[in-house]
């Protein structure tokens, strides 16, 4: 329903005074996916098979039938609706020099867009080409691997193909497959049909110590310059339509002979590429936090991870680990894995051995594992099970360990972002007899207005399903960052100034001038003014219409023509300098929900704001009626509203 402009300004001035609700949180369902898929390991490295006599034709005397879709030519030639260089169209594929094998160079991801996937729209395809070249780059920098030779050939799943195995070890062709499934058609991924020329081929040996064999399928011819294969599959399938705070999910189908992943799929929901939900920063780390999940963050390969301790290779020349999460004795699973343990205690400014990397344990029964840090812990990193506002979220330290502890990879462990949630908290941080007695400024308590704890936004003290009954400031859906000019008022009692160089403070100022009788008191909230960082936890900050004032690390100060106090956090800004605004607006959140009375109607409204403007109008003549000036942008409209 479109309003009239007269209404509509009602509308818009109620949200300076009403609480926005929060926005969804993208919510992550990994482990219920992986569990249901099914994960095909290369055969162990063997010596070479014997030599091949003439092959035999299929053993009903007919060519294997194809697959469903599958075409003589190149089953993938339409395969790619997008473009760009990460982004594999057909037999288009990218070409890079070959590396040193000796040592551990980036790994190179190939992105494959499956047939069942096109019909996206321009400005689709555009986006979704954006977000996940920009993610395959990110991840591409921080991991290496030691490089096969050849092209990427994946392997057929014998359980599939083959109806029964020689079973008598003394035979030539144990372990091979003697009858061929007739049902066989083709290889699938969480839904997705992998392409004939992707897979090696298979054969089908009909006697126990013949080398004769039958062809079923021919070797395909792989994908050059490949590390790991992504499917990337856009679909709104039944899991986006159940769940809706799910933006994407994934999972690994295929690995080397040492456990490494080779090729996974992921998901991403169709609806959530519409323009008016579409956040860039928010899907890059959707798809960074998939991927990490499927190159082996993951519950189900935790005890394949390998110990190359005693070697200067990665993967080949590692032992297994065995198992690596174990239970505190708080009864938290944790993963103990040297890398994890050391950047933890790093974090937290601990030597506690039992810290080891803590593991979410929402629906989890107890003794087993998630695939996600625990949130109260590790708040903020990019594989916490719930990603918050795009703006707080971190490639963190803990999680670069985990990955250089799967022995998989060498991590390039610089390239962390600062994880500034707990950072120097001791040993107790984020449990749930410390935060519930609030034993750190991290956490609040009540359901008040205040600071998110990067100090980019302003924040409501909540609580979620993983948090236990911890509570956080999280950041309001709308109009909360404070360094977006654009959400700065005409008028504000509390003088707050918006830009890219604003912050979140907790304060109490109002003009002196403004009489108790328009505000009879000024309680303690989140408020952005203008800083600028003078040294290593030392700031200055601005108030509209202010001088620079030094805002000690701690402590409180006053602001000449204020009443009331700002409260200057200790160790939150001026240290971590990769912690600012994004460069530019290259999202939004979808549109945020205004909390108020159902019966408030415009006359009431109206009513309510005229007593306002009265009462200002009667203590200063100068600015009348100055609340009333305020900017409509907050207010919700219909697009087709012009």
């Amino acid at each position: 329903m479109v309003l009239p402009p007269s209404q509509r300004l009602w509308v818009g001035m109620l949200v300076v005074v009403v609480v926005e609700l929060p926005g969804a949180l993208q919510k992550c369902i990994f482990d219920e996916v992986q569990a249901q898929a099914r994960v095909v390991r290369a055969a162990p490295l063997h010596p070479d098979s014997p030599p091949a006599e003439p092959r035999l034709r299929a053993q009903d005397g007919q060519e294997p039938p194809l697959s469903s879709g599958q075409q003589t030519s190149h089953p993938g030639r339409e395969a790619s609706p997008l473009r760009g260089p990460s982004v594999t169209r057909g037999r288009r594929l990218r070409t890079m020099a070959p590396p040193t094998p000796a040592s551990p160079q980036p790994i190179r991801i190939q992105t494959w867009i499956p047939v069942e996937s096109n019909g996206l729209s321009e400005a689709e395809k555009a986006r979704l080409e954006a977000a996940v070249e920009e993610a395959v780059r990110m991840v591409s920098s921080l991991l290496s691997v030691n490089r096969g030779p050849g092209p990427l050939l994946l392997s057929r799943d014998i359980n599939k193909y083959c109806k029964f195995l020689w079973k008598n070890s003394s035979t030539a062709n144990y372990n091979r497959c003697g009858r061929a499934n007739n049902n066989y058609r083709a290889e699938t991924c969480l839904d997705v049909t992998i392409p004939d020329d992707h897979l090696a081929g298979c054969d089908v040996y009909p006697e126990a110590d013949s080398p004769r064999r039958t062809e079923l399928r021919p070797e395909g011819a792989g994908l050059p310059d490949t590390d790991f294969l992504l499917y990337l599959h856009v679909q709104a399938t039944d899991k986006c339509r159940a769940e809706p705070h799910v933006s994407a999910y994934a999972v690994h189908c295929q690995t080397d002979p040492y456990g490494r992943p080779l090729a996974g799929v992921v998901v991403i929901c169709r609806d959530r590429l519409t323009e008016t939900t579409y956040s860039h920063q928010a899907t890059v780390q959707t798809v960074i936090h998939e991927l990490f999940h499927a190159l082996g963050f993951s519950k189900e390969l935790f005890n394949t991870w390998r110990d190359c301790s005693s070697t200067s290779q990665v993967g080949a020349g590692c032992s297994p680990r065995g198992s690596v999460t174990h239970s505190d004795a708080s009864g938290q699973m944790r993963i103990y894995t040297p890398s994890v343990i050391s950047a933890l205690q790093r974090h937290l400014g601990s030597t506690d051995p039992e810290l080891g990397g803590p593991l979410e344990n929402l629906d989890v029964p107890p003794g087993r594992v998630s695939s996600h840090w625990e949130s109260r812990v590790l708040q903020g990193s990019v594989m916490a099970a719930v990603l918050g506002d795009p703006t707080t979220v971190r490639i963190d330290p803990v999680t670069l360990a985990a990955l250089q502890d799967t022995g998989w990879y060498t991590v390039d462990l610089s390239r962390a972002q600062s994880l500034v949630w707990g950072d120097g908290e001791g040993a107790m941080f984020g449990s749930l007899s410390a935060c519930q007695n609030k034993s750190s400024s991290f956490f609040c308590t009540g359901s008040g207005f205040g600071c998110h704890y990067l100090h980019l936004h302003k924040g409501e003290c909540q609580t979620d399903p993983h948090l236990e009954g911890c509570r956080v400031y999280k950041p309001l859906q709308n109009g909360s960052e404070c360094w977006k000019e654009e959400n700065g008022r005409e008028e504000d009692w509390s003088e707050e100034v918006f830009g890219f160089h604003s912050r979140c403070f907790f304060s109490s100022l109002t003009r002196q001038n403004w009489t108790q009788l328009l505000l009879p008191s000024s309680s303690v909230e989140g408020r952005c003014y203008r800083h600028r960082c003078t040294g290593p936890n030392r700031y200055q900050i601005q108030v509209s219409g202010s001088e620079w004032v030094d805002c000690p690390a701690g402590g409180t100060i006053q602001i000449n023509g204020y009443q009331g106090l700002v409260r200057c956090p200790d160790r939150r800004l001026c240290l971590y300098a990769d912690v600012t605004p994004p460069p530019d607006d290259v999202g939004t959140f979808p549109a945020s929900i205004t909390r108020h009375p159902a019966e408030l109607t415009a006359a009431s409204a109206l009513g309510i704001t005229a007593v306002v403007c009265l009462l200002a109008a009667a203590v200063v003549s100068s600015r009348k009626c100055g609340l009333c000036r305020v900017r409509v942008h907050s207010a919700p409209q219909d697009p087709t509203d012009p």
